[in-house]
């Protein structure tokens, strides 16, 4: 009822020689509607994490920014992170992780200097891949989008050319103007998918750049934790 009603003035200024998207949803397949409501909504989201993840990925880089200037300057590793543990900060819990692990091994009447090396540092590598995990979480739905949505609108092209061709034996005419419509809607289909497709594909590869980069951020501050953290371990 609402895209019946947004038809009209979506008519390019009057220009009935111009393509009206909305009256080739209405006038399309059942089937070949159903796959374009679901590639808009595909779309949707699609733009949905672009800009969420954008302001995301713009505060974890503030945030590690900020975090990782006091904690060097700090005189305590131990009271910084006191201090900042409520901190959402994906630095801050790979500081934790190589914090805690070390808070053990010194409480160790005896200790095992390689084996606490190893240790602290299988903490901190894996604190850096559970962010990193966190941080893309949402990624893979862009990869999914941008492989399978142009294969979904080509299935509602296939699907609406079939129509057509079933209408001309029909109505046992074969002439342009009883396939064109048909074909018309069934390549908005691919159309719809190749709007959801590119940007995901694009927005997938920059986003996971950008979380190689922060990934490899916080790998470089685990290293220079774990070297300061075993190195007051082995001046006990």
């Amino acid at each position: 009822m609402i895209l019946d009603l947004l038809a009209p003035t979506l008519d390019f200024a009057g220009d009935s020689d111009r393509l009206n998207p909305v009256t080739l949803f209405l006038d399309a397949d059942i089937v070949v509607q159903a796959i374009m409501l679901g590639l808009i909504l595909a779309s949707v989201w699609v733009w949905t994490i672009i800009v969420t993840f954008t302001f995301r990925i713009a505060r974890v880089n503030r945030t590690c920014d900020e975090y990782e200037d006091g904690f060097w300057k700090a005189q305590n590793f131990e009271a910084f992170q006191k201090e900042r543990r409520r901190a959402d900060v994906p630095m801050g819990k790979v500081a934790g992780s190589g914090l805690a692990e070390w808070r053990r091994n010194a409480q160790v009447p005896t200790l095992d200097a390689e084996g606490a090396r190893q240790r602290i540092a299988l903490a901190l590598t894996s604190s850096v891949g559970e962010e990193a995990e966190n941080l893309s979480n949402r990624l893979n739905f862009l990869a999914t989008v941008g492989s399978v949505a142009p294969f979904v609108g080509l299935f509602g092209t296939v699907w609406g050319i079939m129509n057509s061709f079933f209408q001309i034996g029909q109505q046992q005419n074969s002439s342009l103007a009883v396939v064109a419509p048909g074909i018309s809607e069934a390549l908005f289909a691919t159309a719809i998918g190749l709007f959801a497709a590119i940007p995901a594909v694009i927005a997938y590869n920059r986003f996971s750049h950008r979380v190689n980069m922060v990934e490899s951020r916080l790998q470089r501050f685990a290293d220079k934790l774990h070297a300061a953290l075993t190195r007051q371990l082995e001046s006990r």
